[in-house]
């Protein structure tokens, strides 16, 4: 048990050093919407999804409803249930239904990537592991991202701002060069969202995105589904 552990940090070590830096720009984020560090550490620490948290932080900033914050979590955050099922099929027997509950909060992006391509069945003390540095690395870099946005000068600030932003475009810019359907929702999703900006300035930031992406996922759908051999 103790060596799936110790082997379960030493594949999160990647992850929690590229969280410290993708986290330090939502604690930059945070801070400039009037976050305290303890809140925005808070989140951190109770939320791992960078989208998620950005937009969240938004949402509260702007005086948002409570149900546009947990339709715009349900749909960014809607890949994780997929990502569950998916790893569920690797995993060691003795993974039981409070094991599976416990790590289901720590399945980002990075770290399901990371223990599915794990050449073994992985045990809940490999997840513990792999999910206890990633998390490590995600608050502390909010903390000191945070910190930063209270204590820097605002040019500095204004400028480290765009870092998590440039996470994002580091995330879609690759597959959208690969599929042309990513980049089609990419670009429709970014011209619906200006037309909420220029045309339908009631509509909230929150339901803006909400709609944004679901229609731009359900016209991609439409336009280029997918066909069963390729599932």
């Amino acid at each position: 048990m103790k060596k799936d552990f110790l082997k379960g940090m030493k594949s999160g070590i990647p992850i929690g050093v590229g969280y410290l830096t993708v986290s330090f720009g939502f604690g930059i984020l945070a801070a400039q919407y009037g976050f305290s560090i303890l809140q925005a550490a808070a989140i951190s620490a109770s939320n791992l999804t960078s989208a998620g948290q950005a937009a969240g932080v938004a949402i509260i900033a702007a005086g948002g409803t409570l149900i546009e914050l947990i339709l715009t979590q349900l749909v960014i955050n809607l890949r994780y249930s997929l990502m569950g099922i998916s790893l569920s099929q690797k995993l060691d027997p003795s993974f039981s239904t409070m094991h599976r509950f416990i790590t289901a909060f720590g399945i980002t992006d990075e770290v399901f990537a990371v223990s599915y391509a794990q050449p073994f069945l992985i045990t809940p003390a490999f997840m513990y592991g792999i999910i206890l540095v990633s998390f490590v690395g995600w608050v502390l870099g909010t903390v000191l991202g945070a910190s930063a946005g209270h204590f820097l000068p605002e040019a500095i600030i204004s400028a480290m701002g765009i870092a998590l932003y440039g996470m994002f475009l580091a995330i879609i810019i690759p597959p959208a060069k690969k599929e042309k359907s990513v980049l089609f929702v990419i670009s429709l999703t970014a011209v619906i969202s200006v037309v909420f900006y220029y045309l339908l300035p009631m509509v909230t930031s929150g339901f803006s995105v909400i709609i944004s992406a679901v229609a731009a996922s359900l016209i991609a759908a439409w336009l280029f589904p997918v066909k069963e051999d390729e599932e």
